[in-house]
């Protein structure tokens, strides 16, 4: 074990626990392990313990939920722990007592090449904002949020077809791969922490809420792609759709789409459907849609959707 560092880990989802389980298996000492409270969650309000929880508690490491990262008893409990190093994954923004806590200080993963895309939402944003390029990001943390002397970054590139679940995970391994090698610099006293450059235009990653995910079917093609493909699978993209004959509105989910480049003089919102084929014309082509979820059932190919669907029964509302 490298005993040298005594390290605390912050975290909370899947992509948190692939970084801690790096550290985990190349024998790093994790004293502990900060994390969210347990949630009730589901229909039937069963307690969710968080993905990082789940396996601290198969490696026995010490573990602390505070609801409060300000409070008293937590802080104490916290430098009880004697960390000389804190590293933080998909975690919640931490006050200076915490952060400045440890003597090696605080380093966070960001999903994005910092200082692009600082913000709550970095994966869906670079691919809603149509990016080629993105990649991960260690840094120092220090007052202002996602703003503090980089230590590292890795680049990946996105395809034109990416989702934002697909690069999640992407960036979820190299990330973990990245956190390693920070800690080995910081561990042999070889990093050199450089300041963010901030003499550029800065593109954020906001928060992402409901109204937003509705699809705009007046947009440009490309846009409405990489709509929908920066929301999948969470939150989700998706339209309205209307019955004809009953004029009952549902909502429906849209995971999965192509853009087709083709002329037409078909009006926006047109749908177009074949036996395995279900197309929505917009300006300059058509998007092509691969994977759905009307309200009330399950997530589905477009060819079960259309199997079990009155096609000519159903049309697009746009406003």
């Amino acid at each position: 074990m490298n005993k040298n560092l005594r390290i605390v880990f912050m975290g909370t989802p899947d992509f948190a626990v692939e970084s801690l389980k790096i550290l985990v298996k190349s024998n790093y000492n994790i004293v502990g392990v900060i994390t969210a409270p347990d949630k009730p969650a589901g229909r039937g309000q069963q307690i969710n313990k968080s993905a990082v929880k789940v396996y601290a508690e198969k490696q026995a490491i010490p573990l602390l939920q505070p609801s409060n990262l300000k409070d008293e008893h937590f802080l104490s409990q916290l430098k009880k722990l004697n960390a000389n190093l804190q590293i933080v994954v998909a975690f919640r923004m931490l006050p200076e007592a915490v952060w400045n806590m440890p003597v090696l200080g605080t380093f966070n993963l960001h999903a994005s090449l910092l200082p692009q895309y600082r913000g709550a939402a970095p994966i869906n944003w670079a691919i809603i904002n149509g990016e080629k390029e993105t990649g991960v990001t260690t840094f120092f943390l220090q007052h202002e949020i996602d703003t503090g002397n980089i230590i590292l970054q890795e680049k990946v590139s996105i395809s034109e077809n990416e989702t934002a679940g697909e690069l999640h995970d992407k960036l979820m391994l190299l990330g973990a791969k990245l956190v390693l090698k920070t800690v080995q610099q910081i561990e042999h006293n070889s990093i050199n922490p450089q300041p963010q450059n901030t003499n550029q235009s800065l593109k954020l990653a906001y928060k992402i809420f409901k109204p937003f995910c509705k699809i705009d079917w007046n947009k440009p093609i490309n846009e409405i792609h990489n709509h929908i493909r920066g929301l999948s699978p969470y939150p989700t993209a998706f339209t309205f759709l209307k019955h004809k004959q009953s004029s009952k509105v549902i909502s429906c989910k849209v995971f999965k789409s192509n853009l087709i480049n083709e002329k037409h003089k078909l009006k926006t919102g047109t749908i177009v459907a074949t036996k395995n084929e279900l197309k929505i014309a917009v300006d300059e082509g058509f998007i092509s849609i691969l994977e759905l979820q009307p309200e009330g059932k399950k997530r589905m190919n477009v060819t079960d959707f259309l199997n079990g669907t009155s096609i000519n029964d159903i049309e697009l509302q746009l406003n």
